[in-house]
Formats: C-alpha cells, sequence, structure tokens
C-alpha cells in the first residue's frame, strides 16, 4: 500500500521583545538561523581577506623579475587558492545546511532548499545627507537628525528579520523607504560618497557600489530569501501549512524575478540574470513539490482513479526537476551554483519519477476491470496516462486482459526501482547530502518499497515477456505560478517629509535659496494670485505691488509666511494665513526654482573584488516634472476673491486666486505613490 507524505510539526516563531526593536526585528533571538547568519559573515571576511591576498600575489606575480622571488610568490598564491577555495566549500556546507530552516522535529519529508540572506556592511549616512540638506535644499541639517537616524536604525534592522510576515513588511517598507531617499539625496549629475557594500550570498564575494540601487537590488533578494526561508519553516503536516509553503515559494518567485527583470546588469554573481533564472526555476520546482504533498496529505487510497492522478502528480515534479537540474548544469551557473543544489534537484527529479512509475504499476496491477466498472472512463484514463501505448497494446485491451496489465505494470516497478537506485547513488556521491539523514531515510525507503513489490511479482519468464514501460504524462491539478510582490500592501510615510512634497523638493531640481520678502497689502490687495497646491506658487504679479518691489518673482514658491511652513499647506491655508497678517505687513519667504540643464550620463564604477569583470552603469536623468511644468498651459481661474474694492482691471487681476471648491490640508501621513513608480526609469540599466 502506499504512503502519505507526512509533514513536520511547527515551530514556534521567534520571540519579539517589548517593543524595544523594530516589529519584524530582532537581533537578539538566539535561533539555528541567526548563528548560521553569523557564520556566513564571518566566512564572508576570511573569503574578502583571502581574495585580497591572492589579488595582491598576482600582481606580485606580474611585476616581479626575479626568478626567485616569482617562485616564492607561485607558492604563496598556491596555498592562498587552496585556502579560498576550503572557504567556499564551506560556504557552500552553510548554503546546504536545510536542517536549521526546517522544522525542529523528526518528520519523513524531504528536505526544501531555502536562500541565505546577503550580508552587508555598515553605512553612515548622517554627514552626506546633512551636507546635501544644507546645500541643496538651504535647511537647517540638524533638524534632520532625528530622521536621518530613523532611516539609519531601519536599515540595520533589516539587517536581522525575523522570519515571518512582520520580517517581510520590514524589508519591503525599507525598500520603499529607499525609493523616497533616492529621489530627495541622490541627484543622477554625480556621486554621494556613500559606499554600500554587500556579500554574494552564495560566493561570499564582496561588492561595494556608490548607488543606491545595490542596496535597492540586495534588499529585494533578501526579501525573496526570507519567503524561501518561510516556506521550509511551514508546518508540512497540515493542509494550511502546505498551502502556506506554496504560497511562499511562489511569492519568492514573484520577487526574485521582478528583481531579474529591474535590475537588468548586476554586479553580484547571486543577482545575475542567469543566476536569478535558475532561482525561479528552483522555488517554483518546491512549490509544485508542496502541491504534491498537500494532495497526499489525506492519504492515498488504493483506487485506480486516485492513482492515475497521484502518478501524474508525481510525474509532474519529476518533470520540474529535470528542468531545473538541467538549467543548474549550464554555464554560467554552474560554475557558482552549490554542487549539493545541482545534486539534490537531481536526486528529486528520479526520486519523483520513480513514484509516478510505482503508482503507475499498482493502478495496474491491483486494480482488475470488473463487469459493470466504468469501462469508458478508465480506459480514458489510461489513454491519457502516457503519451502513446507500448507496440502492440491499446488502452481497453489492456484493462480487459489481466496478463498485459500485469506485464505492464511488471516495467513499471522494473523502472521504479532503477531511479530509486540512481536517487540513492546520486544522493551518496554528494557528501552534504549524505549527512542529510532524513533524505537518506526516505530515499531508503521508496527504494525498498518499490524493491518488495518487485520481488512479489517477478517470475522466472519475466525476460521473456519484456516490456519497456512509456513515459507517464506530467499533470496537476494546480499549476504553480509567479505572484508579483505587493509593495503597496505596506503603508510607508517618508522620513524627510518635512523637506516638502516630493513632487518638488527632489534632488532633480535645483533652487535658490530662500529669500525674505516683507511687503504690505495695498487697500487689501496682494497684488498677486495664488496658484498650485502643495506648495502655493506666486501668480499674475502685479510688477509694481509692494510684494514685486520686495523681490518677489512670478513662479517663486511660497515655503513660509511668518515663520510657519507653507510646504505642505494649500491655497485656502495659505490664503488664511495671508488674511491673518496685520497691518505691520506680511512676511514672507519663497524659492525659485534655477535653470536645469539636462546632465550628461553619470557612470558608476563597482568594486568587486575577485571578480574578472568590471561594471558600470549609466544612469539617464530623466526630469518629468520639468517637462510637464514647461508644456502644460496655466489657464487663468474664473473666480477671484477680493480683500477690498478693485479700482481698476489691473488690481482686479492681481487679487488672491482661490479654488472654486475647497481642498482639504493633505495629513502627515499621505499615501504614497506606487513602489514601481519609485523605481526610475534608469532601474532597468542596472
Amino acid at each position: 500500500m502506499t504512503d502519505a507524505l507526512l509533514p513536520a510539526a511547527p515551530q514556534a516563531l521567534e520571540k519579539e521583545s517589548d517593543s524595544y526593536f523594530r516589529k519584524g526585528c530582532n537581533p537578539l533571538a538566539q535561533t539555528g538561523r541567526s548563528r548560521l547568519q553569523n557564520q556566513r559573515a564571518a566566512l564572508n571576511q576570511q573569503i574578502l581577506k583571502a581574495v585580497r591576498m591572492r589579488t595582491g600575489a598576482e600582481n606580485l606575480l606580474k611585476v616581479a623579475t626575479n626568478q626567485k622571488v616569482r617562485e616564492q610568490v607561485r607558492l604563496e598564491l598556491s596555498f592562498v587558492n587552496s585556502d579560498l577555495q576550503m572557504l567556499k566549500e564551506e560556504l557552500e556546507g552553510l548554503n546546504i545546511s536545510v536542517g536549521v530552516y526546517q522544522n525542529t522535529e523528526e518528520a519523513f519529508t524531504v528536505p526544501l532548499i531555502p536562500l541565505g540572506l546577503k550580508e552587508t556592511k555598515d553605512v553612515d549616512f548622517s554627514v552626506v545627507l546633512k551636507d546635501f540638506i544644507l546645500e541643496h535644499y538651504s535647511e537647517d541639517s540638524y533638524l534632520y537628525e532625528d530622521e536621518i537616524a530613523d532611516l539609519m536604525d531601519l536599515r540595520q534592522a533589516c539587517r536581522t528579520p525575523s522570519r515571518d510576515e512582520a520580517g517581510v513588511d520590514l524589508l519591503m517598507s525599507y525598500f520603499i523607504q529607499l525609493g523616497f531617499v533616492e529621489s530627495r539625496f541622490f541627484p543622477p549629475t554625480r556621486q554621494m560618497g556613500i559606499l554600500f557594500t554587500w556579500y554574494d550570498s552564495l560566493t561570499g564575494v564582496p561588492v561595494s557600489q556608490q548607488n543606491l540601487l545595490l542596496e535597492k537590488a540586495s534588499i529585494l533578494f533578501n526579501i525573496g530569501a526570507l519567503y524561501t526561508q518561510i516556506g521550509t519553516r511551514c508546518n508540512r503536516r497540515t493542509q494550511a501549512g502546505l498551502e502556506g509553503a506554496v504560497d511562499a515559494f511562489q511569492r519568492a518567485a514573484g520577487v526574485l524575478n521582478y528583481l531579474k527583470e529591474t535590475f537588468t546588469h548586476t554586479p553580484s554573481y547571486d543577482m545575475s540574470p542567469a543566476m536569478l533564472s535558475v532561482l525561479v526555476k528552483m522555488m517554483l520546482a518546491q512549490a509544485q513539490e508542496n502541491v504534491f504533498e498537500k494532495i497526499c496529505l489525506p492519504g492515498i487510497r488504493n483506487e485506480f482513479f486516485v492513482l492515475v492522478k497521484v502518478a501524474q502528480e508525481a510525474a509532474k515534479v519529476g518533470e520540474v526537476y529535470r528542468q531545473l537540474h538541467t538549467a543548474m548544469s549550464q554555464a554560467p551557473v554552474k560554475e557558482n551554483i552549490p554542487y549539493s543544489w545541482a545534486s539534490l534537484a537531481c536526486v528529486k527529479a528520479h526520486h519523483y519519477g520513480a513514484l509516478a512509475h510505482y503508482f503507475a504499476a499498482t493502478l495496474l496491477i491491483d486494480h482488475q476491470l470488473k463487469p459493470g466498472a466504468d469501462e469508458d472512463h478508465q480506459e480514458k484514463c489510461l489513454s491519457q496516462l502516457y503519451n502513446h501505448m507500448p507496440e502492440g497494446l491499446t488502452p481497453l485491451a489492456t484493462l480487459k486482459n489481466i496478463h498485459q496489465r500485469r506485464q505492464l505494470g511488471k516495467s513499471h516497478v522494473r523502472r521504479a526501482v532503477a531511479l530509486h537506485e540512481e536517487s540513492v547513488r546520486e544522493a551518496s556521491l554528494c557528501k552534504k547530502l549524505r549527512n542529510i539523514e532524513v533524505l537518506q531515510e526516505v530515499l531508503s525507503a521508496a527504494h525498498r518499497r518499490s524493491q518488495l513489490k518487485d520481488a512479489q511479482l517477478r517470475e522466472d519468464d519475466d525476460l521473456l515477456d519484456l516490456i519497456e514501460a512509456p513515459d507517464i504524462i506530467s499533470k496537476t491539478e494546480q499549476e504553480v505560478e509567479i505572484i508579483l510582490p505587493q509593495f503597496s500592501k505596506v503603508t510607508v510615510t517618508d522620513f524627510f517629509q518635512k523637506l516638502g512634497p516630493l513632487s518638488v523638493f527632489s534632488a532633480n531640481k535645483r533652487w535658490t535659496p530662500p529669500r525674505s520678502i516683507h511687503f504690505t497689502a495695498e487697500e487689501g490687495d496682494l497684488g498677486f494670485t495664488l496658484r498650485g497646491n502643495s506648495p502655493v506658487q506666486v501668480h499674475f504679479l502685479d510688477p509694481h505691488c509692494s510684494a514685486a518691489l520686495a523681490g518677489a518673482k512670478e513662479g517663486d514658491y511660497i515655503v513660509s509666511i511668518q515663520d510657519v511652513d507653507c510646504k505642505w499647506l494649500t491655497v485656502s491655508e495659505v490664503m488664511r494665513l495671508l488674511k491673518a497678517c496685520g497691518r505691520d505687513g506680511v512676511d514672507m519667504k519663497v524659492v525659485s526654482l534655477l535653470d536645469f540643464t539636462s546632465s550628461m550620463h553619470n557612470k558608476c564604477a563597482t568594486y568587486s573584488v575577485g571578480m574578472q569583470k568590471t561594471y558600470s552603469m549609466i544612469c539617464l536623468a530623466i526630469d518629468d516634472d520639468d517637462k510637464t511644468d514647461k508644456t502644460k498651459k496655466i489657464s487663468k481661474k474664473l473666480s477671484f476673491l477680493s480683500w477690498g474694492t478693485n479700482k481698476n482691471r489691473q488690481k482686479s487681476a492681481s487679487t488672491l486666486c482661490l479654488p472654486s471648491v475647497g481642498v482639504a490640508r493633505p495629513q502627515v501621513k499621505k499615501k504614497l505613490p506606487s513602489p514601481f513608480s519609485l523605481l526610475n526609469s534608469d532601474s532597468s540599466l542596472y
């Protein structure tokens, strides 16, 4: 009788501290995963040191002319290469250490492969952002110390996310926040001097860039990696746990695929398009494997139609793992993918292919077509089980002929035994897989079961009636698919919203320092109208009015009135402030937009230790807001409100302009634009 796959029991979530750390982060949790991450970080540092030593030895070998010196350098270089290879093998061992990511209780299930999080170095934003705020926005940078500290705390928290949905939300919130930071502080015309360093999760090689796109791409990778860890951690003994695992792996595939399509020229091996394509295939294959487990969870009834369905589901899992193993064996992925991952994909391809043939043998041998049975239905199912029947056999004749059914069933059993033997052999060839006890137990048990059935059916004249078992058509009731990342579900507030609306006050636009203007309203007439909405602009300025003589210009943005910040105020609110000013006059501060010429292409060098190539990135400066301002026609408003009696047409046109419908002031926490709009068009060049 066939057996159902039994998943592991659930494991308690990492405990959150009493609101001391951000939600979704707990760096004090001493779990197996955190210890593994610490070991990975330490290995990254050792690999970096070894790579630097190798680079120095290679450079010395190039310039040295003394033969003895060259021989000594070659000897040292061989030792360094040997140490580096051992470190990379140790890192590969951590990558395949799937046990710490699974449930702790024993379970008779095939382990799944999670991705480890990318490690990074500390980054200090304070000096650079303070200087930019003072220089570009002409504001006191010390007023933004708390905001800068919040940004740095958020980045630090993202280095140790909790392995649950809260951890995913934490990483997503930082990714969206990076979109705001990039728009406000990273102009395309220059480098900001902040160096971001991230370690390759597979090779341990560090990559450094002065561009924020490396930071964004690495956070996206870690979101996908965290989803894989959530998927492997699900309780696979329950229907809900298996559904959660399927969902998690589909979401991981969606994030990694989004990363591949958005950041197409990544300097890190683990984020190259070829590697990401393989990782997406691996996540979808594991999701399909969980679908098979979900079908088998209630138990596999020994019924004809149930066995047909299960056989095709197993064939589907074996097929996707064969495709995955083929992709892992292609260059350049083959050089960087962990050997144990490729071996496990091959093992699973053989294992689930063998299960498909075992179930096919069971439905043929254990079930005979009886009078009154649904003959047409069974014939249809059997014909859809194969691409073609063996020569000389037809579905209906095979169902009615007990001898033919038995012989075809025997051929499936033999093929199942052969595939199980191949899976056991592949697992024994890889040292890492040999150490995974539960994998060895599952493979051995399945192999023994097929051997037992083969021994029960074997007869002396089997070789005379040998039939080659046909391939089983793969089919599934739930085709797994990519689920795109849902950034919109995470609500994020721009840390630096005090600088003003992002559509106006961004790094792409240059401003004059704030100008103080003191003027009085002549008989209730300001001498200009207002337009726009957060911030408000001076419009239809009377060149002879008090404000114009004090230095106001048409098109100026009003940033404060009587020391009240006006960058987020609407026209009606600014009007009330102006109206509240007494006879002493109005103290107003305005800024003007400088002519912004199109910048040259900006080249950003990437420092990648130990890589054969140096990647560069070209970011195009696209200022959509400027184009909109220049091409948009400003229509004169129809409704005006005068504070006093209009004496002539000139003063009538110089009154305060009000919108026909009042607009409420936006709340401090405004609804953010879609994160996809936060990614500039130059992201596709990364």
